[in-house]
């Protein structure tokens, strides 16, 4: 299985070793673009910038582990799903729905804590707890 990682659940899983069965098991580990641009924003934060940039460093460097980039087709899924919840009255934060179209363009099940992804019927979910 294909598993995409949403900001908390990295976040989690460096912390106490949350969804690890799931990152263990998984055949590829994807971190959307965006994700990495909110780590980063919260480590640049916090007080331990270079410890959570070398973790993140160390991650992104394994071979079963893939940077989902915004590309021109991620944009067609984006607007989808963005006119979807616009429709349905069921808005999420945008770049919630950056990551939804990066999951649904590779395939994956995305792991998170937040329950708005259920706003997002066509997007595979597996939620901690």
């Amino acid at each position: 299985m294909r598993v995409v990682l949403d900001t908390n659940a990295y976040s989690d899983w460096v912390r106490g070793g949350a969804w690890s069965e799931e990152i263990a098991s998984a055949e590829g580990l994807i971190i959307p673009a965006i994700v990495l641009g909110e780590l980063r924003e919260g480590f640049l934060r916090g007080s331990r910038v270079e410890w959570n940039e070398r973790n993140l460093m160390g991650m992104l460097e394994q071979a079963v582990v893939k940077v989902a980039e915004i590309k021109e087709s991620t944009s067609h899924h984006f607007a989808v799903f963005k006119k979807y919840l616009r429709d349905t009255g069921r808005p999420i934060p945008e770049n919630d729905v950056w990551i939804a179209a990066c999951c649904y363009e590779h395939g994956g099940v995305l792991l998170t804590r937040d329950k708005h992804f259920e706003n997002l019927p066509q997007v595979r979910v597996k939620y901690l707890g």
